[in-house]
């Protein structure tokens, strides 16, 4: 009865964990409800290979632990079959995520089955040796530092993002003093002048820049601006493409959109919580050389 009553507590525990890191936002994925069960579907899974992943250990039943790995095996798949969604996806979008920003995601719908599986080992575990009660406030341990394991770096911790002159100098599309692109039809001029937005992102330390050198972390930030701001950019009009382009002297990026909503401090703010990509992320400064480079 123990121990049943520890796989109940695991899988609970397990799920409601799962349920918890899945979020429905700005980027429409998992879409709702097919994607959506899928996730919880595979979650409970996860929930249950990790509650009675204790009490197979305590019965000597080696054969059920195997299934551990097999399990690892197969959200290995879930990684592989969130790229091939998403990189569909990405042939209809007009402001594309880019591959890094697809790699993130699907990585992380890996890493939190295993989140899963570790909150129902801890809560099966606990109910075995001092009681449900404690399993239970475990728990929602667990489903706290949940909410924190699943945050990475974002934009603004590694960046200064402020207001940029968006201007012309001949044909050629300005933000300060970095060429954004060649506009020469007249009346595309007018309208990004009188509608535009420009930005500047300025690297905190050579740590942030090197991040911001990354075109995938650019094109993140100019998908999460256009998927939450909106564009007027439209299929055979590149005039209007939001585009991100580094100053090479400073490592400094001039941001271009035409937004539907033209907010600057809602901009600035949707820039700086965009998330620093696994990827790009690079600390130059943690290294004697990059130290030395940087004095």
């Amino acid at each position: 009865m123990l121990y049943q009553n520890a796989i109940v507590s695991g899988l609970v525990a397990g799920v409601l964990a799962r349920l918890f890191m899945l979020r429905l936002d700005y980027r429409q994925y998992p879409t709702y409800p097919h994607d959506l069960i899928t996730h919880i579907a595979l979650g409970a899974i996860a929930a249950l290979i990790g509650a009675v992943f204790i009490p197979a250990l305590l019965l000597k039943e080696f054969t059920a632990v195997t299934f551990l790995t097999i399990a690892a095996e197969q959200f290995r798949h879930v990684r592989n079959m969130e790229r091939e969604t998403l990189l569909k996806l990405e042939e209809n979008e007009l402001v594309q995520r880019g591959v890094d920003y697809v790699e993130g995601i699907a990585r992380t719908f890996e890493a939190r089955n295993y989140l899963t599986i570790f909150a129902a080992i801890i809560a099966s575990g606990l109910t075995i040796w001092i009681g449900w009660l404690y399993a239970t406030a475990a728990t929602i341990i667990i489903i706290i530092l949940s909410q924190f394991l699943k945050t990475g770096q974002v934009v603004g911790e590694i960046a200064e993002v402020v207001a940029a002159k968006l201007h012309f100098k001949g044909p050629l599309l300005m933000v300060d003093d970095i060429v954004i692109m060649n506009v020469g039809y007249p009346p595309s001029q007018e309208k990004i002048l009188a509608e535009g937005m420009a930005v500047m992102i300025k690297p905190k330390d050579d740590n942030g820049r090197a991040i911001l050198h990354s075109v995938g972390q650019r094109q993140a930030i100019l998908h999460t601006a256009a998927a939450l701001l909106g564009t007027k950019l439209e299929i055979a009009e590149p005039d209007f493409t939001p585009l991100a382009r580094k100053d090479i002297d400073t490592g400094a990026i001039g941001l271009f959109i035409l937004p539907l909503e033209k907010d600057f401090e809602c901009l600035r703010n949707i820039i700086e919580r965009s998330p620093v990509l696994e990827s790009a992320s690079r600390k130059p400064l943690e290294t004697q050389a990059g130290r030395i480079a940087s004095d």
